[in-house]
C-alpha cells in the first residue's frame, strides 16, 4: 500500500482553522461503518491483491475513531488536527498489518498503533515529556490528567492512589504535576534592551559543550552509537526487527508480548523468545563494532 496515494485520498484538516476542523469531522462522519463481512472482504483483497481501494475503504471507515482518540489527548496544548493527522499515520500502518483471518475486528487491532503514533508525536512535540525518560514515567505522563480528580492541587491521598496505580513513587507524581501545571519562562527575556539582557535566565545558565573539540567528539560518539544500533537492527530478520522496535524503541508506551503474539499469530513465549535472541545478536554486534 502506497502511503502517499492514501494519504493523498484521505480528507484534510487544516490545523490553524476551527473551521476546517469542524468540516473535517463532518466529513468523516458520512463514511459508513463496515461490517464484519465487509472488513473481512476488504482486509482479504487487501492482503491477496494490494488493492488500495479497498485500503481506502477500511482507513475512512475509521477514521472517526482517531477522530475519537485524539480527542483524548486534547489536554496536551497541542493541535487537534495534528493529532488527529499523526493518529491517521498510525490508522494507516495497522490497515497495512492487518490480518483478517486472525479472527479479530480491525477496530481492536488498530486502537494500539493510532496511539502509539499520537504519542511519538507528542513526545517530539511537547518540551515537558523530556523529564519522562523510563516507561514508568512515560505511563504517569499520559495518564495524569486523566486519573486526577477536579484541577487543583493533588491531595495527599490522590498522590498515593496515582503512584500505586502507576508503579511510581509519590514524589514522581508531584514533580510531574508541578511540570505539567508551571508555566514557560523565556530564556532570552522579553526586553529589546542590550543592556538588560544579563538579566535574562539564559545568562545564568552554564554551557557545558563551550569547548569545539569536546562537543565534535560528543557529536561522533553519538553519531556512532546511532549508527552502531542501527546496523545492528539491519542485520535481524523483518519479525525481529519489529519487535524489537515495537518492544524498545517505539516513542511511548512498548508493545506488550501479547500485542505482538496476536499481531504474528504465536505464543507470547514465542514473542519472548526471538526478543532475547534478537537483543543477543544486537548486543554482541555493538560490543565487536
Amino acid at each position: 500500500m502506497s502511503n502517499a496515494l492514501t494519504i493523498a485520498s484521505l480528507p484534510t484538516v487544516d490545523s490553524g482553522s476551527v473551521d476546517s476542523l469542524d468540516r473535517y469531522l463532518r466529513v468523516i462522519k458520512t463514511f459508513p461503518v463496515l461490517t464484519a463481512e465487509e472488513e473481512h472482504d476488504y482486509a482479504t483483497r487487501l492482503k491477496t491483491t494490494g488493492d488500495l481501494d479497498a485500503a481506502k475503504g477500511l482507513i475512512m471507515s475509521h477514521l472517526r475513531l482517531v477522530a475519537s482518540i485524539a480527542r483524548g489527548y486534547s489536554g496536551y496544548g497541542l493541535p487537534q488536527a495534528d493529532l488527529i493527522q499523526e493518529g491517521n499515520i498510525g490508522l494507516m500502518k495497522a490497515v497495512r498489518r492487518f490480518d483478517p483471518d486472525r479472527g479479530v475486528r480491525l477496530v481492536s487491532f488498530a486502537i494500539h498503533w493510532i496511539k502509539a503514533e499520537i504519542h511519538e508525536y507528542i513526545v517530539r512535540n511537547w518540551r515537558l515529556v523530556k523529564v519522562a525518560t523510563t516507561k514508568a514515567q512515560r505511563k504517569l505522563f499520559f495518564n495524569l490528567r486523566s486519573m486526577k480528580q477536579g484541577s487543583g492541587s493533588l491531595q495527599p491521598d490522590e498522590v498515593a492512589h496515582i503512584a500505586r496505580e502507576l508503579k511510581v513513587k509519590p514524589e514522581e507524581v508531584l514533580e510531574m504535576e508541578a511540570r505539567m501545571g508551571g508555566h514557560e519562562i523565556s530564556l532570552e527575556g522579553d526586553s529589546d534592551d542590550d543592556s538588560e539582557s544579563h538579566f535574562s535566565p539564559i545568562a545564568y545558565l552554564p554551557d557545558p559543550a563551550a569547548e569545539p573539540s569536546q562537543w565534535l567528539a560528543e557529536q561522533q560518539s553519538e553519531q556512532s552509537q546511532m549508527d552502531g544500533l542501527a546496523n545492528a537492527l539491519d542485520s535481524l530478520d523483518e519479525r525481529s526487527r519489529r519487535i524489537v522496535q515495537a518492544r524498545w524503541l517505539h516513542e511511548g508506551s512498548g508493545a506488550t508480548l501479547h500485542d505482538l503474539a496476536a499481531e504474528f499469530g504465536v505464543s507470547a513465549e514465542r514473542i519472548r523468545q526471538i526478543e532475547q535472541k534478537a537483543m543477543q545478536k544486537m548486543k554482541s554486534m555493538i560490543a565487536t563494532a
